[in-house]
């Protein structure tokens, strides 16, 4: 693992000389991606003995953190594709048994593990309008085709990494019993599959998080899992991917408006102002903590997988990373002062990445209703107002 750290610190400044122009023109990071792949980082949750470098959530924490410290957009992709891997290493022996999975599912999944490992990554087609992530609530359909596979039809939004990804996790109801929300990896030459180039937005404009429309037939082993409507139970099982592997990369983002603003006024010989100062030092003492409760939850998530305490340290996470770092963010730009507000300053940009944190789904406000409910002693997952998946 402190080899992929390692890689990861080596990639900052890389990352980070490419951010602004990738801002500016709202264009993918390519040469950013082509350094994931020859750093191995692709592989990072594949197990070895599938070629992959073996690690866990902390390990993801801790590169996603560096990552995002050099371009938070970058480091926003690659938690997507790293979900896909993490979720299906997880599924060890014992849990398929449990969830009964079939000998073709586990062969699919080693499968799509090995071509991570040798280069391939994948991204999320999960979000839609109206819908958010709610599983639950998704108007993509899909449903068993004579003599084996599946037809899927729909269009998902916010899907980052549109057009670059070697293939797409789709999220699907069954179009004949609604209950049932199943997982396609859909390959990205497949027929059907079409990018709509919707993506301008305020922040975290490299990850060219666009529209996905499908209208595809895909075989029966590019089911996830094999077995129909495990994607409801996979997010009760692994909520560290679904809600908290945003947090690692918020927390990074936070540390880079820190950085930023420091360079900034160290610059313009503006550090011996006592206001300057104070905020300088409010927001190291928070982005460090935010920092902390996300290695706290990735620490949990290794040694307890989907235990109680667990899981509120994961929605804890979520939450404490995107409050942050907006907050940080935001105070930075008062610190640097309008110079930084330029549009293609790094603080300018970060103030705008940053902002994102609180709005990916989960949002802040959902987080923090569900760990109030646990407060409160009810169950977040079923005793919201509104559907958590």
């Amino acid at each position: 693992m402190g080899d992929a750290l390692a890689a990861a610190r080596r990639l900052v400044p890389r990352f980070a000389a490419r951010a602004g122009e990738h801002d500016r023109a709202g264009s993918f990071p390519v040469a950013d991606f082509a350094d994931l792949r020859q750093e191995g980082l692709f592989g990072l949750l594949v197990p070895e003995r599938m070629g992959g470098l073996g690690a866990g959530f902390a390990d993801y924490a801790e590169v996603a953190y560096e990552l995002a410290r050099g371009n938070g957009a970058t480091a926003l992709v690659f938690n997507m594709h790293v979900s896909v891997t993490g979720a299906l290493s997880a599924v060890d022996d014992n849990l398929a048994e449990a969830l009964g999975l079939p000998d073709e599912a586990l062969a699919a999944r080693d499968r799509l593990l090995a071509a991570a490992a040798a280069g391939t990554w994948y991204a999320v087609a999960m979000s839609e309008r109206g819908a958010g992530s709610r599983l639950s609530q998704l108007s993509t359909v899909y449903h068993p085709v004579p003599g084996g596979g599946f037809q899927i039809k729909g269009a998902k939004a916010f899907c980052s990494g549109a057009g670059h990804a070697g293939g797409y996790l789709v999220a699907a109801r069954h179009a004949d019993d609604p209950a049932t929300v199943s997982q396609f990896l859909v390959p990205a030459d497949t027929p059907g599959l079409r990018v709509e180039q919707t993506w301008d937005s305020l922040g975290m404009r490299a990850t060219c998080s666009h529209d996905l429309h499908l209208d595809v037939t895909v075989p029966a082993s590019a089911l996830l899992g094999g077995v129909e409507g495990l994607a409801l139970v996979v997010a009760q099982l692994m909520p560290h991917w679904m809600v908290a592997s945003y947090a690692a990369v918020y927390a990074g983002v936070a540390r880079a408006a820190v950085d930023a603003a420091v360079a900034h006024l160290t610059d313009r010989g503006l550090t011996g102002l006592p206001a300057v100062r104070a905020r300088i030092g409010r927001a190291d003492a928070a982005a460090e903590s935010a920092w902390l409760t996300v290695r706290e939850a990735a620490r949990r998530v290794d040694a307890a997988p989907g235990d109680p305490q667990t899981n509120q340290w994961v929605w804890r996470a979520k939450l404490v990373a995107g409050a942050t770092a907006a907050e940080v963010a935001s105070s930075m730009v008062e610190a640097a002062g309008t110079g930084a507000t330029r549009r293609g300053h790094p603080v300018e940009r970060l103030f705008r990445d940053a902002r994102c944190g609180a709005l990916h789904p989960p949002t802040s406000d959902v987080c923090a209703d569900w760990l109030g409910v646990a407060a409160l002693g009810g169950d977040p997952d079923r005793d919201g107002s509104a559907p958590r998946w």
